[in-house]
């Protein structure tokens, strides 16, 4: 008889996966290292992995097991958020095995096929895996061929589940991302497709849900007839680092805005879903998706910027033309700034303000409801000069929290009214420390829960939105701004025609 205090709704309950293997292919690339070997260790030190839980490593070295172990030991210990506890990663190193080879090595394949039937018997894990696609996108088409030639893909043959994590960008168009989607689905069945964007395994993006859906404080004035405007920013300090090749080959908006950004414009516009079952959850950001109308004059409603050298937090930093292995004449933009409205009741009207942007002047993401000014002011002008709008912030990262902005009596004789911030931040209200992102989205992967995976039909549907801006800048140059500033110019002019400002971040 099974505890009747467990039901599978009370999520409140450790949720522990089946006994299973986690496959990382590219495994000895950064994300692997600086992500999922730490995040692999954070969940093992917080019991939340099955006793038969293994990690397979696919890459082009020739190392064995110990070599790997010594890898991801340092990899592990570097960045796990959780406290170090050497026995539960010598439990977990044991657990660890490594297959060299290259993607196109027919021989490799067949090795690691045979390597997960051996752990079928062995540990007792009935044919469960997952594979990790940490590797170049240019590279999943080979790799799912692989995984299909040798059946490793195919549930029935395998025994148990076979699941597979894509990260982005999922294709560089929508033509592009439609063939891969056929092919991902064609090897896998597409339930057990998970296309990855961290940014959803953040708490605080799904604390958006909950400040949305949880009170009834928000939801009354969610709406076109309160709002003035949202503006949805992702501001880098850094630069390009080692990813020159990529990033001159995709861009800022291929990168970022085609993802993580419009997912996040999706959840702060979706309607409420009737549970948080996936498919409804899905079902109603991919309705907003649609609804995503791009600027009729793209010129006039959106910015490319590119940076120049300048001065980041105290350093001197190189232009994008000076960064390595990027060309001398590259029109690659590092900055888009662009007004995208959504037409449907709620927001009709309401400006939607994205930007995203590297060697900004400091590392935020926020996303900004800003309301309109009350119909009626009956205070003196000069009493309410230092009072804005009543802002709504969610901040992302790195300060996790919420900030409501309002209007306060400044304590003395005369009636001056001004801004003030009532600020919640995760790190003050919670004893937990939130989890890492990955460590979510890995742990959601294993037991089988999409909700915070799009799906092909979202991805394809952002890449409607960010086609026709692609086809409208080719040939264009971006504007220039000195790294450490807020943007181009320009950025700044595009509200201000309107009579709107960028949020200070």
């Amino acid at each position: 008889m099974g505890n009747p205090l467990r039901t599978a709704q009370d999520r409140r309950l450790p949720r522990i996966p089946e006994p299973c293997a986690l496959v990382i292919f590219g495994v000895t690339g950064d994300l692997s290292r600086k992500k999922l070997i730490p995040a692999v260790y954070d969940l093992a030190n917080r019991g939340l992995l099955p006793p038969g839980f293994v990690v397979l490593g696919f890459a082009r070295r020739d190392w064995g097991d110990g070599d790997f172990e010594s890898l991801a030991y340092e990899a592990a210990k570097k960045g796990a958020r959780t406290p170090w506890r050497e026995d539960v990663w010598q439990r977990l190193a044991s657990q660890f095995q490594f297959v060299p080879g290259s993607f196109d090595d027919d021989a490799a394949f067949d090795h690691l096929a045979a390597t997960l039937d051996d752990l079928r018997e062995r540990n007792g894990i009935p044919g469960n895996a997952a594979f990790y696609f940490s590797i170049p996108p240019a590279a999943f088409p080979l790799v799912l061929n692989q995984l299909a030639r040798t059946g490793m893909a195919d549930n029935a043959k395998s025994g148990g589940w076979r699941r597979v994590v894509v990260e982005k960008p999922f294709g560089n168009d929508l033509n592009t991302a439609i063939s891969l989607n056929q092919l991902v689905d064609e090897v896998f069945t597409p339930q057990d497709v998970y296309r990855i964007d961290h940014y959803l395994g953040k708490e605080t993006v799904q604390n958006i849900l909950a400040l949305r859906f949880a009170n009834s404080l928000f939801e009354p004035v969610w709406n076109s007839k309160y709002v003035d405007s949202v503006q949805i920013t992702m501001a880098e300090d850094v630069g390009i680092g080692t990813r020159a090749a990529f990033y001159d080959a995709s861009g800022a908006a291929r990168d970022v805005l085609q993802n993580h950004l419009l997912q996040l414009l999706a959840l702060v516009a979706m309607e409420e879903p009737t549970s948080f079952d996936p498919q409804e959850v899905r079902a109603e950001k991919l309705k907003v998706l649609k609804a995503i109308s791009i600027p009729a004059d793209i010129a006039k409603g959106t910015v490319r910027g590119q940076y120049l050298p300048g001065w980041v937090a105290g350093e001197r930093a190189v232009g994008y033309l000076e960064e390595k292995d990027i060309p001398s004449d590259s029109t690659t933009e590092t900055y888009v700034g662009v007004r995208l409205g959504i037409q449907n009741r709620r927001w009709a009207e309401v400006p939607f303000f994205v930007r995203v942007g590297k060697r900004m002047p400091r590392r935020v993401t926020e996303i900004a409801i800003l309301f309109k000014r009350a119909p009626h002011l009956p205070f003196d002008p000069a009493d309410v000069e230092m009072l804005g709008n009543n802002q709504l912030v969610i901040r992302v990262q790195p300060d996790e929290g919420v900030v409501l902005k309002f209007g306060s009596k400044v304590p003395g004789t005369t009636m001056e009214v001004r801004d003030i911030a009532m600020d919640f931040q995760y790190g003050e209200a919670f004893t937990e420390s939130s989890p890492e992102a990955y460590e979510r989205l890995v742990l959601d992967v294993l037991v089988g829960d999409r909700t915070l995976f799009p799906d092909a039909a979202e991805v394809e549907q952002s890449w409607r939105v960010i086609d026709p801006l692609e086809a409208a800048w080719a040939g264009t140059k971006p504007e220039p701004y000195r790294a450490g500033e807020w943007g181009p110019r320009a950025a700044d002019e595009m509200l201000a025609r309107e009579g709107r400002a960028w949020r200070r971040a």
